[in-house]
């Protein structure tokens, strides 16, 4: 358990940049300088994100179409929003591995939109025409109130709901803006009538949080619902259903021009098999470091069927 959580710890990067609302550009941008023309008609470009679990979803995508016949170019490791949803808009690439809710903000700033349905309703009225979603996972990257397991056995606890009666009893450690952001102290007080004995700042679903929610030093934790932290530790995720943490359910956003039979076929295939276990299933071994992710995505997509 010692090893597991150093190794579960460390993983917390992967999927910090993904709900914080994407990583930043850099010099291996495969779109720097711009003005790639279009990838021909029977041709998908896949773009991902610039970390380890969208990166992983772009490949995961590519050898999905790849299986049905569709000859795809890869174009990871784009960057933020800010480049890659041009991209798809000039045809620069075709496809990539979004997140909803964070979309959603960026498409229409002041929405408030917080279930998983609400905000996959909200996108397709808000795309442009040369856009479009496909079915968007059950997986879901985003804020989670976190307890251990011994702590949430021992007060049967499954939902933010059951621990109501206890919020006056926990110290909650997260990121220091959770105290400001609409989802956090102020949600949790609107939504759940939660008030907390306190809040400790720590960092954004990192180490700290980690050992701080392990040695006891707090009893709630904002953490990820994506992070190998979670399983590394015995940690749980409570249920919310309330909606208090907007949805962030992963969900293929395409150039509506590339859109065929084959294409939905395959990446619906992906969304319908990608559940929140699956996706921290592929994050740990991510961290483990002893496959590619070539390999990664071929091994999944075999056990689900897809490959």
């Amino acid at each position: 358990m010692k090893h597991m959580t150093r190794i579960a710890a460390g993983l917390a990067g992967l999927v910090l940049l993904s709900a914080c609302g994407g990583g930043g550009g850099g010099s291996s941008d495969p779109l720097a300088g711009g003005g790639e023309a279009a990838a021909p008609a029977d041709v998908i470009r896949v773009g991902s994100e610039q970390f380890p679990e969208n990166q992983l979803l772009g490949e995961i995508y590519a050898q999905a179409l790849e299986a049905k016949g569709v000859t795809v170019e890869r174009r990871f490791a784009i960057g933020s929003r800010e480049t890659y949803y041009p991209a798809l808009l000039d045809g620069s690439i075709d496809v990539v591995p979004d997140y909803n809710g964070n979309l959603l903000r960026y498409v229409v700033p002041d929405a408030t939109e917080s279930s998983p349905e609400e905000v996959y309703a909200a996108l397709q009225s808000a795309l442009p025409p040369e856009l479009t979603l496909l079915d968007q996972a059950a997986a879901e990257n985003k804020d989670a109130f976190t307890v251990t397991r011994a702590f949430a056995e021992a007060n049967n606890l499954t939902s933010i709901e059951d621990v109501v009666p206890l919020c006056p009893t926990i110290q909650f450690g997260g990121p220091t803006q959770f105290q400001e952001r609409s989802y956090g102290i102020e949600g949790m007080r609107n939504n759940y009538g939660c008030e907390f004995k306190g809040f400790t700042p720590l960092d954004t679903g990192g180490p700290l949080t980690v050992a701080a929610l392990a040695d006891g030093t707090i009893q709630g934790a904002d953490l990820f619902t994506t992070d190998p932290a979670i399983p590394g530790n015995d940690f749980v995720t409570l249920e919310d259903p309330k909606n208090n943490f907007p949805a962030q359910n992963i969900v293929p956003l395409i150039n509506a021009s590339k859109v065929t039979p084959q294409v939905e076929e395959a990446l619906n295939g992906v969304s319908a098999a990608l559940s929140l276990d699956e996706l921290l299933a592929l994050n740990v071994t991510i961290g483990e470091q002893t496959q590619t992710d070539a390999q990664i995505a071929t091994a999944w997509l075999q056990k689900v069927g897809l490959a």
